[in-house]
């Protein structure tokens, strides 16, 4: 790997240090080393992410497998829900510790170790006894080890981020972000995938019988391979330059986060909540929907999901490139706009019975893709020295608190107020993102107008 020289790191580490709207610096080209970067970082993130998300594909049979075979399929569904929200509560444990010493001791280590703790668990869910054999015992183990999952993903997709955007040349920190984003979402789409399949070429008792483990299994060698990929990767030039000039944090980095940035930490956090709710309702849990609310077969159902996750990673690429063209700001006030629209079609389109289904869910899945901005923003949020430790705990605890209460809640909504709850609460999380924009915008022309005055004085 080739370094930038250490003017270039500095000038680039006070580009992403301000919480206001960062205009787009001039751009340089990516080189073969920038490339092999993003594409190692992409691909691991793939498979680290499929390990994760796999788990809601197969929620329907984990909770018949799970619980006792008297308990009501809402409340089954519910409980499995409830266990997949756990991995989102485990986040921050993870998020805080990985990225203390993320920021103290080098990113690349992180990475590597994030990886290889959400292989582990993985494989163990696709060889556990379920309900018939142990009884209580087997929800209870579930839950465990989708904590160790929740842990591992805690650290990785802040430090991923952190990871590509410091060793983005200057003006393509969207497009870093987002090719990173993108390669998360292709772990969704890899999971709806093995889904389809395995839907599709297995009957019902033999997927009940031993066919839902598979992906697991598969998913845990993934994630040893994703451990040798990262083997390859060199650590951040910002990180080695703040190593350099003895420049790293001194003391507790998330002390420092804070008492210095809480502001950093209320808009990271408010973005990443739109993100939870695009993700999470209209990626994650529509396929489930689709069949328990509105009687679309399984295949159609991951079909679609399919389509939207290919989608959806298209949709992180170009959002990206905007955010490098025109700044981070509008290009998320844009998407926030396109995600609620698009989600709101979708959906109305679903209670009168689906006729444009695929179509329509493969524009709410590339409008999705909105969330390839939300990296940038709190990149830029925070300074080097403390970026992981800031971005971390903002992103873990928002994604805690909105992601893991999420599943639960849009299923009570669905009952409460009718087929297209989901649509208006992700619609209310598009209008925060919206708001964010709004507030970097107006933030991004103060600057320029002090800039402007203290020039001609």
């Amino acid at each position: 790997m080739v370094h930038r020289s250490s003017a270039d790191v500095i000038i680039k580490g006070k580009e992403m240090g301000d919480s206001g709207a960062v205009m787009p610096a001039s751009r340089q080209r990516l080189d073969r080393n920038d490339i092999r970067t993003l594409v190692l970082s992409a691909l691991g993130g793939t498979l680290e992410f499929y390990d994760f998300v796999v788990f809601v594909f197969f929620a329907i049979p984990l909770g018949h497998l799970f619980f006792p075979p008297d308990t009501p399929p809402w409340l089954a569904q519910l409980q499995v829900f409830g266990i997949f929200a756990a991995g989102y509560l485990a986040r921050p444990l993870g998020g805080i510790v990985m990225a203390h010493y993320g920021d103290t001791s080098g990113r690349k280590r992180m990475f590597m170790l994030s990886v290889f703790l959400m292989a582990l668990p993985t494989l163990a869910i696709g060889l556990l006894p379920v309900y018939a054999q142990i009884g209580a015992l087997a929800p209870v183990l579930l839950l465990g080890l989708r904590v160790v999952q929740g842990i591992a993903v805690g650290g990785e997709v802040p430090g991923a981020w952190v990871f590509v955007a410091e060793h983005a040349p200057r003006g393509r920190t969207g497009f870093a972000c987002a090719s990173l984003t993108s390669g998360l979402t292709a772990g969704i789409l890899l999971g709806s995938l093995a889904a389809a399949a395995i839907n599709a070429h297995f009957s019902h008792a033999e997927l009940l019988a031993w066919g839902w483990r598979l992906p697991f299994i598969a998913g845990g060698v993934f994630g040893f391979f994703a451990v040798w990929l990262r083997h390859w990767l060199a650590e951040t030039p910002v990180f080695e330059a703040m190593r350099a000039r003895k420049q790293l944090a001194r003391g507790l980095p998330l002390a420092l986060v804070l008492r210095d940035h809480r502001g950093a930490i209320a808009l990271s956090m408010l973005v990443t909540w739109m993100l939870t709710a695009a993700i999470v309702v209209v990626i994650l849990m529509a396929p489930v929907l689709v069949q328990s609310t509105f009687h679309l077969p399984a295949t159609r159902a991951f079909a679609g999901n399919a389509v939207a996750s290919l989608a959806l990673a298209a949709g992180c690429l170009a959002f990206g490139r905007l955010t490098d063209r025109v700044g981070s700001a509008w290009s998320l006030l844009v998407g926030a706009a396109a995600l609620a629209l698009s989600t709101w079609w979708l959906f109305v389109d679903l209670r009168a019975g689906g006729a444009h289904f695929l179509p329509l869910y493969a524009l709410a899945g590339f409008c999705v893709g909105v969330v390839g901005v939300v990296p940038v923003v709190m990149v830029e949020a925070f300074p080097p020295a403390i970026r992981f430790s800031g971005l971390s705990f903002s992103y873990n605890i928002a994604y805690a608190l909105f992601g893991g209460f999420t599943p639960p809640l849009v299923g009570l909504l669905v009952r409460g107020f009718g087929p297209l709850a989901p649509a208006h609460y992700v619609a209310v999380t598009a209008l925060v993102g919206a708001g964010v924009a709004a507030w970097l915008l107006a933030r991004g022309r103060q600057v320029q107008n002090s800039s402007s005055c203290t020039a001609q004085r």
